[in-house]
């Protein structure tokens, strides 16, 4: 990558432009500034798409620093699931003059605190993974987000089973009953991308044709702990009965693993989102049917460099093309059992 970032730099120096690449690179109008603070607060640094995310998003200033000459102090916190901690650390980037702050909200509901503070330090906040409510973004215009979309995750995730059961239903349909009977793990239940995500998969399947029947469902947080726990209550409960688990999300699709191989239990199908590193794994040993990616660099690429153009002044990138000058929507794909 840093390769290609050279040969596209000296490329432009070519032909006299000034502009930039997307991802980590640097914006327009640089050299002033020989240093920027971004201060990152973690909802928790234990989740495994979050931690992935902290990963590029460190490799994203390694890079910007060799091919910038701009150093930069990337002050990542993990608010380990407390918003009073995160309110905290929001106070202590402000007070160690931290040019920008990107946030992934404990609860979302709760950013209007943090955004007054910011406003008052006049210090801009790039939230992301979890979406403040509208109103609250549209208090300032210092204020960006970067996301997926949730309805298209969980499309995408439905669209995995509807051409699985077009493919081969019985590979679905375990007991050959023309039913597809299902259980759904589910993330916090206050979160947003949780609600759209339950909604818009099982959708996707009843308009696909897949017959479905919910045997049961439950709230595991996001957590592999916890998917673990329900999904061994789920094989005593219903045992020869599911056919199918549908996931929030990776890390608990992997709980649900965990239990299907301590009771060694084989057959049923599974589906998740997040295309973490360890959902990607499963999805290759076969033990998971599919997974929604978002591309991880491109996500914190595009954290990055919104909050490095606005740590140094600047407007966002318009490489990014922002929705209502604010939104960046991650692009996201399906990965399947080759």
């Amino acid at each position: 990558m840093k390769r290609m970032y050279r040969t596209a730099i000296w490329f432009l120096i070519w032909i006299g432009a000034a502009a930039l690449l997307a991802g980590c690179q640097r914006t327009e109008g640089e050299g002033e500034k020989k240093s920027i603070r971004i201060g990152v607060s973690l909802y928790r640094g234990d989740d495994t798409f979050i931690n992935n995310i902290r990963g590029e998003l460190e490799n994203c200033a390694k890079e910007y620093e060799q091919e910038n000459g701009v150093k930069v102090t990337l002050d990542i916190q993990d608010a380990k699931g407390s918003q009073n901690t995160q309110n905290n650390q929001v106070e202590r980037f402000i007070s160690l003059g931290c040019d920008v702050m990107c946030i992934n909200p404990v609860d979302r509901t709760a950013a209007s605190a943090m955004i007054d503070k910011a406003m008052a330090a006049e210090i801009p906040v790039v939230f992301f993974n979890r979406q403040p409510v509208e109103e609250d973004m549209d208090r300032w215009d210092q204020i960006y987000y970067v996301g997926a979309v949730a309805r298209e995750s969980a499309v995408l995730q439905g669209s995995i089973v509807v051409e699985q059961y077009q493919k081969d239903p019985k590979s679905l349909d375990l007991n050959g009953d023309g039913v597809v009977s299902y259980v759904l793990l589910e993330g916090e239940s206050s979160h947003q991308d949780s609600l759209i995500r339950t909604e818009w998969s099982i959708r996707t399947l009843k308009d696909g044709g897949v017959p479905i029947e919910k045997i049961t469902g439950g709230i595991a947080n996001w957590e592999r702990s916890q998917a673990s726990a329900l999904m061994e209550q789920w094989l005593e409960q219903y045992p020869d009965t599911i056919e199918l688990v549908v996931c929030n999300n990776d890390d608990m699709a992997l709980g649900a693993i965990d239990a299907l191989d301590r009771a060694q239990v084989q057959g049923i199908n599974l589906v998740g989102i997040d295309a973490t590193t360890p959902g990607l794994e499963a999805v290759r040993a076969g033990k998971l049917l599919g997974t929604v990616s978002s591309d991880k660099e491109q996500y914190a690429g595009a954290i990055f460099s919104i909050a490095a153009a606005k740590a140094l002044g600047q407007a966002a990138p318009g490489e990014l093309s922002l929705e209502e000058g604010k939104y960046y929507w991650s692009p996201q794909k399906i990965v399947v059992q080759p």
